[in-house]
């Protein structure tokens, strides 16, 4: 529950939550098997001969429990995230965090023993991770504290947790190292994004406009080159023979010098000899 406006139910949100209940009702009443619920959990050890284990744990959970606190999870950061993501990034970001939380257990499997595990947890914490830096002082009612917390300052404490308990593990049936995952695909995503945001634009070149032109009966092929125009600056109003000559000049790179009347083209051969004398 959020001391900001309520959140909206949005599209993929909406999407998993009916997507997890759906799997679990079917894990609990038609497929019980326990083969099945392993084949479908990410498990270090077997992961490379069971790729598909980096996504569908995803969408297996523990139990009823389980489920519940991660649909609340969901619900409340996702919808927000979602709003602000777009659907299309929000479902690709939250996918990201759920693979990234099972590739940080497999690095870490080399240097500590990590189990089989199922469960959104690491998507979904990398969903806060999220919250947290959109909106890093709203403030939060978390049940059973009495008093708001900031989502900033929630977020930092939930990864201290799992932090606390991958490096002392205990029996508690969660994953600690798989929310750890989530947290840290999330960090470098945002990361990387706020890097992208802040890289210099080269500046744009001045515009330039070559045109050559050959009068007579043989011409030429005309050679253009049209950069994308820039403002000009005011200066002052030019005589006749400078606006006529832009004016013709602009005529020639729109439509090729072929466009020209006679009287345009005469116009163009007196400009050019007056250049050659040096007459302006």
């Amino acid at each position: 529950m959020s001391l900001l406006p309520y959140p909206r139910l949005t599209p993929w949100v909406l999407r998993l939550l009916v997507i997890n209940a759906v799997v679990l009702l079917l894990m609990e009443t038609l497929f019980t098997s326990p083969e099945l619920r392993q084949a479908l959990a990410f498990t270090p050890d077997l992961a490379l001969a069971r790729p598909w284990t980096f996504a569908s744990y995803m969408f297996v959970h523990g139990g009823f429990g389980h489920l519940l606190f991660n649909s609340i999870a969901l619900f409340v950061f996702g919808a927000a995230v979602e709003s602000r993501m777009g659907s299309r990034q929000f479902i690709l970001y939250y996918l990201y965090c759920g693979v990234g939380a099972a590739v940080f257990a497999l690095l870490l499997h080399n240097f500590i023993a990590v189990g089989s595990f199922v469960g959104a947890s690491g998507a979904i914490l990398g969903v806060m991770v999220a919250f947290a830096v959109f909106w890093p002082d709203a403030e939060l009612i978390v049940f059973p504290i009495p008093a708001p917390v900031r989502a900033r300052t929630l977020v930092l404490v939930l990864i201290g947790i799992d932090l606390i308990f991958s490096l002392w593990p205990r029996n508690d049936g969660l994953a600690h190292m798989a929310h750890l995952g989530g947290a840290v695909a999330a960090w470098l995503f945002l990361r990387l994004q706020d890097l992208s945001r802040r890289a210099p634009v080269e500046p744009a070149r001045p515009a330039e406009r070559v045109v050559m032109a050959q009068s007579g009966a043989a011409e030429e092929p005309e050679r253009q080159v049209i950069p994308t125009p820039v403002p000009r600056r005011p200066r002052p109003a030019p005589d006749s023979t400078g606006a006529e000559l832009d004016r013709v000049l602009d005529k020639i790179s729109a439509t090729g010098i072929a466009s020209l009347t006679p009287a345009e083209r005469h116009f163009l051969d007196e400009v050019s000899r007056r250049k050659q004398r040096g007459v302006h």
